[in-house]
């Protein structure tokens, strides 16, 4: 099933028994953030919650969590909610290979519904703030997507980048944007401004899963975000054309802010604490003004909870990653089995591979370290032989400590860009990275003793399904 909107999506978890709506009244600080915190603390399955009695706000819908386990993943993708990480992944590939599919432009958008201009609007009546962390310098949107035109052929539609960047709300319709260097919108503004320009934008919030999927997947600087999310869902992604702007937005969005990043202009911004589980300070970022909202009757504020591994980010950011760099280097090296990058925004990948020739695992490391993605994020790759699954951590584990010799197996290359928010950055935005070789060796290399593995026996396979029976049937 394909979903149009944030509410049709919520409909299906609900009826899944994947959505927890909480009717008690709840602070909004500390109870909302600390509530969707709560549900990467809970085990598998954590369900989305939705709030509509918050203290302090007359009329506000707030939901946390939609895309925060593998069954609510499975079920944006249209897929039963016990479908395996595995299967999802492997599904994402295949839908993957049929992009591009031409968006479906569609009229009146649910977000036309009301309309607010220039010095009227006041993000803090529209939007039900709340922080995320205690530490955090104020309020954030983090879970919008925001798009963006290469401003040197504002007509090219596989240029527009739809991109899911923290924003800091820091006036009634002023924001703080940070564009991460390695990201397309930080290629559109810098060309904006080289030119003297402003850079517009639209900031779209409350969207369906599939396209906040899409804005947190590193897609090549051509590739249409919304023709890859009609692959993903198997169906045209419905889109609408905004009315300041005139960019092509999700139909289905609650809210939608249009504006400009203010060129050459920069002020402070943060703290605000990330993904990788840590604060990142202060930092000059750039400016937005809001020229103008339009909102749905009663929206739903969508946000997502960050912080300490796990949290939804990480169900959001993991398939987004493993699929891209395994497409990527799967083109160039077809004897690559699968990416595991599913570990804070893939700062940390496992790779397996079969091997041509001695030294060719740290070959397919090191470039998966030069992909688009891999520039800015992949800081560790962990190789592994075609009969290790990555996603398998004991199987990893086992490569690791019985197929690695530090003489010969680490190699580290000093000064690569990563980007700043990594804590172990020094300075910020500049690290060294490593690839740990745990596959065997193969000619010229003859290294090691590795010529008499230990196979499973040929019964095994039998008595797996054997037992997946008996227990089966014990639960039944």
């Amino acid at each position: 099933m394909a979903f149009d909107d944030l509410r049709s999506f919520m409909s299906a978890l609900d009826e899944n028994g994947q959505l927890l709506k909480i009717t008690e009244q709840v602070k909004a600080e500390p109870d909302l953030a600390a509530a969707a915190n709560a549900t990467g603390r809970i085990g598998e399955g954590a369900p989305a919650l939705y709030f509509d009695n918050v203290e302090g706000f007359t009329d506000a819908r707030i939901a946390l969590n939609t895309l925060g386990s593998w069954q609510n993943h499975a079920i944006a993708m249209g897929l039963p909610p016990n479908t395996s990480t595995n299967e999802q992944i492997a599904e994402y590939i295949r839908r993957w290979d049929t992009f591009p599919v031409k968006p479906e432009r569609r009229d009146n958008p649910p977000w036309a519904q009301n309309t607010v201009d220039g010095e009227d609007i006041n993000l803090f009546d529209i939007l039900p703030l709340f922080r995320l962390n205690d530490g955090d310098g104020g309020f954030y949107l983090d879970k919008a997507c925001v798009v963006s035109r290469d401003p040197t052929d504002p007509d090219s539609f596989d240029k527009q980048n739809v991109g899911i960047y923290r924003m800091e709300v820091k006036g009634k319709r002023k924001l703080g944007l940070q564009p991460v260097p390695m990201h397309d919108i930080a290629l559109h503004l810098h060309k904006a401004e080289e030119r003297g320009e402003d850079l517009p934008i639209v900031i779209t919030l409350g969207n369906d899963p599939i396209i906040t999927l899409m804005g947190a997947t590193p897609l090549k600087y051509d590739q249409s975000e919304y023709e890859m999310a009609g692959a993903l869902r198997q169906a045209p992604y419905p889109i609408a054309t905004a009315p300041l702007t005139g960019f092509d937005v999700p139909w289905g969005s609650e809210v939608i802010l249009e504006g400009v990043i203010e060129g050459r202009k920069r002020e402070i911004e943060g703290p605000f604490g990330e993904f990788t589980g840590h604060y990142s300070g202060g930092r000059n970022m750039t400016v937005v003004r809001i020229d103008k909202v339009s909102y749905r009757t009663k929206p739903v504020f969508e946000s997502l909870y960050l912080g300490m591994p796990w949290t939804e980010i990480d169900y959001l950011m993991g398939p987004a990653t493993c699929v891209p760099l395994y497409q990527q280097l799967k083109a160039e090296f077809p004897e690559v089995q699968a990416v595991n990058a599913m570990y804070t925004h893939g700062l940390l990948a496992i790779i397996s591979t079969k091997k041509r020739y001695g030294g060719f695992a740290r070959a397919v490391g090191l470039r998966a370290m030069t992909t688009p993605h891999g520039l800015g994020y992949v800081k560790m790759v962990i190789m592994v032989d075609e009969d290790v699954d990555p996603f398998n951590l004991p199987q990893v584990m086992w490569a690791l400590s019985a197929k690695v010799n530090p003489a010969g197996d680490l190699v580290q290359l000093p000064n690569m860009s990563v980007l700043e928010l990594d804590p172990g950055s020094s300075p910020a935005g500049i690290t060294d990275k490593l690839i740990i070789d745990a596959t065997t060796p193969v000619a010229p290399d003859n290294r090691g003793h590795y010529s008499q593995p230990v196979r499973d026996l040929p019964e095994t396979k039998d008595w797996v399904v054997k037992l997946n029976s008996l227990l089966a049937g014990r639960q039944a």
